[in-house]
């Protein structure tokens, strides 16, 4: 074949607010009467729980 190679889409990076770990379980107080520690799911606000951000993506003051 001959030519130019074929364009790729930019490979994804981790997200630099959560370094990857998109979605953390947050402990909501004392164990309840089955011994059960209540927990809250929360995700990245920054990636919403992907993990990853577009290579495309810069924030403003940070780093590429």
């Amino acid at each position: 074949m001959t030519g130019s190679a074929p364009a790729t889409a930019a490979s994804p990076r981790n997200c630099p607010n959560c370094d990857g770990f998109a979605t953390v379980a947050v402990s909501s107080g004392d164990r309840d009467a089955s011994g059960r520690l209540p927990t809250l799911a929360v995700d990245c606000p920054a990636c919403h729980g992907a993990g990853t951000l577009p290579a495309a993506v810069q924030f403003v003051g940070g780093r590429a």
